[in-house]
């Protein structure tokens, strides 16, 4: 088969997998199959029996916040990596998922019990991305591995501050809470956790689909990308603001949930090629796919118990990880 052929096969399943995936994930649970009815998720029909509410009251809402985040967190993989022409770079590895984290808990600690109480501790979160991702970036700018390592310190510090907060959480409900959502979950949120996700994964994603030009150009060297008109300080702004909305948001809805954006684009890599004006909208359809596929698998592997969203991506992410980075170091020693 061509590599055209390959593409365009590729391109068809990201279109199609989400509606699948999706539809498995409204439909299957721990309490069974229930046949999802479009005209009640639509909202033209009320929910008649329990089934139905089951359905639209638990289902429908993890069903669009997973898909909404594994898009989010894939697309700013793929931009990110683009941006740093390091496989190795993602929200997580680059301490943006940690100081969005420490964000979040700190607006908690400080008296908004619920991670879901109104605006604080998604704005918390906003801010604690974009503070690491402006840190990682002032400090890593010897190239891909001090990127890396600086992302790597500044996660580690953020990490720490969290434990920090946890020590001294003024009660231990609290401290239960905090630990609970660090772990990264989807269950028991609403449709009201979605609407405050919606917005801030739209903007992102409308960004960083605006970035794939220049990325590509980027790509080529940062002197020809300069020659062809790209202005790569406005590049970095953009690409570093909608990882910081997304990541910030997911963070704050869904807690801690890792290593989605270095999957994703690993994966697409090898079938809509390197370009990150291609990747970045793959690994958006295909983070779409991967997040509610490992967060139906926690549902119903777990055997009564449900294993979380965030534990799941980090069993199949770090892994990945490790494999990347043992190749790019083989290579670079040049034993292969």
């Amino acid at each position: 088969m061509s590599d055209a052929a390959i593409r365009r096969a590729a391109w068809i399943l990201l279109a199609i997998l989400p509606l699948i995936v999706g539809w498995a994930s409204l439909g299957y649970g721990p309490s069974g199959w229930i046949a999802p009815d479009p005209w009640v998720l639509l909202g033209i029909d009320a929910p008649s029996t329990a089934s139905e509410i089951v359905m639209l009251e638990l289902r429908l809402p993890r069903t669009l916040i997973a898909m909404m985040i594994g898009a989010v967190l894939g697309a700013c993989g793929a931009a990110l990596q683009g941006l740093t022409r390091n496989p190795l770079a993602e929200p997580s590895t680059l301490g943006a998922s940690s100081t969005a984290a420490l964000g979040a808990v700190t607006a908690i600690y400080f008296g908004h019990a619920g991670v879901l109480d109104g605006p604080a501790p998604a704005a918390a979160g906003l801010a604690g991305a974009a503070i690491g991702l402006a840190l990682v970036l002032a400090l890593g700018r010897g190239g891909g591995l001090s990127l890396i390592l600086a992302g790597v310190g500044v996660g580690a510090l953020a990490t720490a501050f969290v434990s920090l907060a946890l020590t001294f959480a003024p009660s231990p409900y609290a401290t239960l809470e905090m630990v609970d959502w660090l772990i990264g979950s989807v269950a028991d949120r609403t449709l009201a956790d979605a609407g405050l996700l919606a917005p801030f994964a739209a903007l992102s994603l409308l960004l960083l689909t605006g970035c794939g030009a220049g990325l590509d150009a980027l790509g080529l060297g940062e002197r020809t990308a300069r020659s062809m008109g790209v202005r790569l300080g406005r590049l970095r702004l953009q690409v570093v603001a909608a990882t910081a909305i997304g990541v910030g948001s997911a963070t704050a809805v869904a807690g801690g949930i890792g290593f989605v954006g270095l999957i994703v684009p690993h994966a697409l890599r090898p079938f809509v090629g390197h370009r990150p004006g291609r990747l970045v909208p793959a690994s958006m359809a295909g983070g779409a796919v991967l997040l509610p596929l490992a967060d139906l698998a926690g549902r119903l592997i777990g055997d009564g118990t449900e294993i979380r969203v965030g534990v799941a991506t980090a069993l199949i992410g770090a892994p990945v990880f490790l494999h990347i980075l043992l190749t790019r170091a083989r290579a670079e020693r040049g034993t292969w």
